[in-house]
């Protein structure tokens, strides 16, 4: 069966919308194509689908971000904290940052090879 690959685009679109899609694996499945047709006619390559797969993360991440925010669940306010904070913020809260100190200055150590006597 040939497809018309506008027409399916503009289904593409649609599916991404309704069925809020964020991956191109997952849209495949919404097509009246099989993913080899998919694939062939290069609709994984067309802007138009990259952008809309695209806005739909963001529009969901944003979304999710300010529940956690205005959550009173303690456990989601620290994993939004950790996802807005500066890279220093965040390493207090996970106490994942660690400094090595030392004093300054370069040790060197001379290591001298002498050559093994022959034995006779």
């Amino acid at each position: 069966m040939a497809y018309d690959p506008k027409e399916l685009e503009k289904k593409a679109i649609k599916a991404i919308k309704t069925h809020k899609l964020m991956f191109i694996e997952h849209l495949i499945a919404y097509l009246p194509c099989s993913k080899g047709t998919f694939y062939d006619l290069k609709l994984h390559e067309l802007d138009t689908l990259k952008k809309e797969i695209e806005l739909m993360r963001i529009s969901r991440k944003t979304k999710m971000l300010s529940n956690w925010i205005d959550s009173e669940t303690p456990s989601l306010q620290i994993a939004a904290m950790k996802m807005i904070s500066e890279e220093h913020e965040a390493h207090r809260l996970n106490g994942s940052r660690q400094e090595i100190k030392h004093k300054g200055g370069v040790k060197s150590t001379l290591i001298e090879w002498k050559p093994a006597k022959d034995k006779k």
